[in-house]
């Protein structure tokens, strides 16, 4: 039982977090391509669609395996996909408060200072304080996730910009001289927060039962983590004379992936409403 709720621990530092990051790499490059169209959305399409023609499975494996893990990719991957949340917080200061320079360069500074903080000591290890690290294999079960779900979210980000982009209030954004930016941060994500709210609930939990699954496999996480999948895999092998050392984590991941189900079928009723 002991183990179980040490694992639980393993699970909210990776799927929530996780999933945040790739909702951020999806809003902030899913936005400007279902708005602007053209080139810019064949270009990040295609990329999307080669990254989602891989099995997720598959892909996730490939990412994580020690091979990989040695040629340093997933730490250049972290360097790349870790810059999106800085930019993402960026772009949403200086659209919003784009007539308030003094308020904007202070939200800007704060964001530079703390963001870039945070992503030397998590992508490259490098904190010059000393206060921030990231554990190798969590940083390569993490760049993982978040690079699987970034295409997925960046599709349906497309999507929903296309579709709302042609109502009214946007048109009114338009015609007061609203610049793009703030269109799109301020007017059509609010807009769509409906079915992205639902599938972020989703996604914590399929990436909790791909962290499941990559534990059970003994991949992912150090062989000592007491994750979840570990867990169910140790407490096979003693099946046949013990129930109870597999039983609590399966029926923690159960009762977690449920619950988040629910809650994505209870706000997708809601926002139907809406």
């Amino acid at each position: 039982f002991s183990r179980m709720v040490a694992g639980a621990w393993e699970v909210i530092k990776i799927a929530p977090f996780a999933s945040m990051f790739s909702f951020m790499v999806g809003i902030t490059l899913g936005l400007p391509a279902g708005y602007y169209g053209g080139r810019l959305d064949t270009l990040l399409s295609f990329l999307a669609n080669l990254i989602l023609a891989f099995p997720v499975i598959l892909l996730f494996y490939l990412l994580v395996t020690p091979e990989i893990v040695q040629t340093g990719i997933p730490v250049y991957m972290a360097a790349v996909l870790f810059l999106f949340p800085i930019v993402f917080l960026l772009l949403l200061w200086n659209s919003r408060y784009h007539t308030q320079p003094s308020r904007r360069n202070v939200y800007v500074g704060i964001t530079l200072v703390i963001g870039l903080w945070l992503y030397l000591g998590i992508a490259w290890d490098a904190d010059p304080l000393g206060l921030v690290s990231f554990p190798p294999n969590l940083l390569v079960v993490f760049v993982a996730v978040v690079f699987v779900n970034s295409p997925t979210v960046f599709r349906i980000v497309r999507g929903l910009t296309m579709d709302i982009k042609t109502r009214d209030y946007v048109a009114a954004a338009q015609t007061r001289g609203e610049r793009p930016w703030y269109i799109m941060l301020w007017e059509i994500l609010p807009n769509a927060r409906g079915p992205l709210l639902v599938d972020f609930c989703l996604r914590i939990g399929y990436t909790t039962i791909l962290l499941g699954t990559l534990g059970f496999f003994g991949l992912g996480l150090s062989p000592e983590s007491p994750d979840w999948g570990s867990t169910i895999n140790d407490g096979r092998k003693l099946l046949t004379m013990y129930l109870h050392p597999a039983l609590p984590p399966a029926f923690a991941l159960l009762s977690l992936v449920l619950g988040l189900n629910l809650l994505a079928d209870g706000l997708r009723e809601e926002s139907l409403r809406d």
